[in-house]
């Protein structure tokens, strides 16, 4: 009786497992996810669980993005991540630049803008920036679909007439000339001197952005209405109004800037919202997560200090200090993660890690992994399993611990990505260099709230957030 009670219990137990899209095998003390292998890939109709009260946030090339109703192409994951690597390296572009020499003030200012030099890098890779939003611009409100980056400041938007030239977007082009309360911004204006490139045409101030990939926008710095929701309307809003735009901005009608300079969206709404935002980016391509401003984090959210890098201003640093691989702290010292710096970019796919860090989680996770057959490797993704002939995979958990003792464990999710059954992937890459920056990557903070306090200097994490 007793050897038929166990068995019985082992088969209940055991069909738990396999009826849940994961379980967490934490309790059991063998820090494992369970995962349905079929869960891992992200399916052809959207799950939205979002609420209304906040902007809907999506995967721009998936089945709950207004971008994807019209190519429904697959996703291309080798394009995907050597557009990542080419985003990673013009960060380290910027980050070394910016520590070698010394940026004097803008001498163009007053030039025409067609004859101001646009500096190489002035922003990050914008093919790679895969999350979008829809926000409504000008009076009466003109809907627009954004890609949504926390590596960037000037939002912009394309704008008629293209005088040179316009990509091909989803939504109708925004018409000034159709909004009450658009204007002009003066090359006098205090927020003209803001810019990091700027030139004049006649007294209208002029921007300028150059991304990573080469895609560029160009126009007149203006002011217009802001509709984040039907309560949260922002007027006298900055923004670039381009009439000469040329990129992979992928039917996106422009961006919206989350950075910490002073031309963000967070910057100029710090007297309505406190410098306060929040997001959680969805597990899959295939269903929603959100994002808020203002307002009260989640109650499980833990603070890490914000830290400031003055040669890298847009972005938010982090201290990572140590990784864990099944619940068990690797051996790395923690100046291998102070000495290079680590930032949190929204827009960047894969966490990028020190040399010397990668090479021991890789490590660590291999040997939870032995049981698995391998796969080749995917673009710049070199530890890869081949899942198909299973139904079920145990998947060793993956923590960060960041400054202040805050902990993030990993949804796993966070740590696979996933071309096909046959080649899932762990989902970090190491750097070249053990100078170059650490970055903490978008697929890494899936499911994660992840709340921005500018003026605590904090950023927290808080798990199951969408």
């Amino acid at each position: 009786m007793a050897s038929l009670f166990y068995s019985f219990a082992f088969i209940f137990l055991s069909s738990i497992f396999i009826h849940q899209p994961y379980v967490t095998g934490e309790n059991s003390g063998d820090h494992r996810h369970i995962i349905k292998v079929h869960s891992l890939l992200p399916g052809t109709s959207c799950k939205d669980s979002h609420n209304g009260n906040s902007l809907k946030l999506v995967h721009r090339q998936g089945p709950c993005s207004p971008l994807f109703k019209h190519s429904k192409k697959p996703i291309n994951h080798n394009q995907i991540l050597a557009q990542d690597q080419s985003h990673v390296d013009s960060i380290r572009h910027r980050h070394r630049s910016s520590i070698s020499t010394t940026i004097e003030p803008n001498k163009a200012r007053r030039a025409p803008v067609a004859a101001t030099k646009i500096p190489a890098h002035t922003g990050t890779s914008f093919s790679t920036s895969n999350y979008i939003v829809t926000v409504g611009l000008g009076t009466p409100k003109h809907s627009l679909t954004l890609v949504f980056d926390t590596g960037s400041d000037v939002t912009w938007v394309q704008c008629k007439p293209c005088s040179s030239s316009c990509y091909s977007q989803q939504e109708p082009v925004f018409e000034p000339t159709k909004s009450s309360t658009y204007s002009n911004v003066s090359c006098s204006a205090p927020a003209c001197e803001q810019l990091d490139t700027s030139g004049c045409s006649g007294t209208t101030c002029q921007y300028a952005v150059q991304y990573g990939d080469n895609s560029y926008t160009m126009g007149s710095f203006s002011k217009d209405t802001l509709t984040l929701s039907n309560s949260d309307v922002l007027p006298g809003f900055y923004f670039g109004c381009g009439d000469n735009n040329k990129g992979l901005f992928g039917k996106a009608a422009g961006l919206l800037g989350l950075g910490r300079g002073p031309t963000s969206l967070v910057s100029q709404s710090t007297a309505k919202y406190g410098g306060v935002f929040s997001y959680c980016l969805p597990s899959t391509s295939a269903s929603t997560g959100y994002l808020n401003f203002g307002g009260a984090a989640p109650a499980n959210v833990k603070y890490t200090p914000m830290i400031t890098d003055s040669s890298m201003a847009t972005f938010y640093f982090l201290k990572l200090v140590s990784i864990s691989v099944g619940g068990t702290k690797l051996s790395i010292s923690p100046t291998v993660f102070s000495d290079a710096g680590t930032l949190i970019d929204s827009g960047t796919v894969i966490s990028r890690l020190p040399p010397a860090a990668y090479s021991s989680l890789r490590q660590a996770f291999r040997q939870k992994m032995t049981k698995y057959p391998t796969a080749p490797a995917l673009s710049i993704l070199d530890t890869c399993y081949d899942l198909s002939n299973y139904s079920t995979v145990g998947i060793p958990t993956v923590a960060l611990e960041f400054g202040g003792g805050v902990v993030v464990d990993l949804d796993f999710s966070g740590i696979l990505y996933v071309s096909s059954l046959s080649q899932v992937c762990l989902a970090f890459a190491g750097n070249g260099d053990a100078g170059d920056v650490g970055i903490f990557g978008n697929v890494q903070q899936h499911k994660l709230s992840v709340v921005y306090n500018i003026a605590n200097k904090v950023v927290g994490f808080g798990k199951g957030g969408c």
